[in-house]
């Protein structure tokens, strides 16, 4: 059966949240919402955890997190950083952050060397969805352009505390990714779901529509792909706030008849800190987990 590696994009800013969140404790053992991705995968027959983070929180991450991931899993680290453009390529001098999560993925080429699943680092996931993606991506090989991506319900993945981004998507009869349709102000009411382009127009959607959360499956053939594609992105003029984001890569793939997406549903319910007002709520999701025996507390003490 191949190995299977996590790869956990740490590398991020959270802006509106304010403060570097991957690191916060949100459980009852001073654990971060990371560190249940991991125990997750673990148990759904992962044996490899790739940590992307930014070289200068790597003593603050190792010893908060790393030194305890590293007792019960192969683990590697790869960094980030805003000068990791290619050769004949300067940094706008405006620029203060990273290209996104295709130059993050990008970085881990050299160090991941066989299928892997690449997730966000504050977000939630569920259990069954690493085991779901899992005997997908351990199942009968497939092509180099055969990804996959966790599909969650719409409604599963809301803030009670505000509008949010999601990329709702477009599928074929057989499950495939047609398109994601990125929805930059989507509010849950007490009415019902809704989305926003000019703030005073609200429109309906379904509840049970199918979501890209950044929970996706690939083979080492994607490397190749970001290594093509991001000098022409560079090129393009990209901004100080310009991003080279994953799902924006895999919809050209997609469009450009260069990959296939299965779409996995599944029904769990995902969750973060997308604003301050979130905390209590995640504290609160992980601590009924921990009663109902799905985690233990401390998390490792297993490990």
């Amino acid at each position: 059966m191949p190995s299977l590696t996590l790869v956990v994009m740490a590398a991020g800013i959270g802006n509106r949240y304010g403060g570097l969140k991957q690191l916060d404790s949100f459980g009852p053992g001073g654990e971060v919402l990371m560190e249940y991705s991991v125990h997750d995968a673990l148990r759904a027959g992962y044996d490899r955890v790739v940590f992307i983070i930014r070289k200068d929180f790597e003593a603050a991450f190792r010893d908060k997190i790393g030194r305890k991931v590293e007792r019960a899993v192969d683990t590697a680290y790869v960094f980030q950083s805003l000068d990791q453009v290619p050769p004949g390529f300067l940094v706008p001098p405006d620029r203060t952050k990273p290209w996104g999560t295709g130059q993050a993925i990008l970085a881990c080429k050299g160090t991941v060397g066989g299928p892997f699943t690449a997730i966000n680092a504050d977000d939630f996931y569920g259990r069954s969805s690493y085991e779901i993606m899992s005997r997908h991506q351990k199942g009968p090989s497939a092509g180099p352009g055969d990804y996959a991506m966790m599909g969650y319900r719409l409604a599963n993945t809301l803030s009670e505390h505000g509008h949010v981004a999601r990329g709702v998507c477009e599928a074929t009869p057989e499950g495939y990714l047609v398109n994601i349709r990125e929805l930059l102000k989507v509010q849950k009411f007490p009415d019902g779901i809704r989305h926003t382009e000019d703030g005073e127009h609200w429109i309906p959607l379904d509840g049970e529509s199918l979501t890209s959360m950044n929970f996706w499956g690939f083979g080492t053939g994607l490397f190749d792909e970001l290594e093509s594609r991001f000098p022409a992105f560079l090129a393009s003029g990209a901004g100080p706030r310009a991003e080279f984001l994953i799902p924006e890569i895999v919809g050209a793939l997609v469009r450009e008849g260069q990959a296939r997406v299965k779409i996995l549903p599944t029904r769990d319910k995902w969750f973060g800190i997308t604003y301050p007002q979130d905390r209590p709520v995640v504290e609160a999701e992980i601590k009924d987990r921990v009663r109902r025996g799905i985690y233990p507390s401390p998390l490792w003490s297993g490990a």
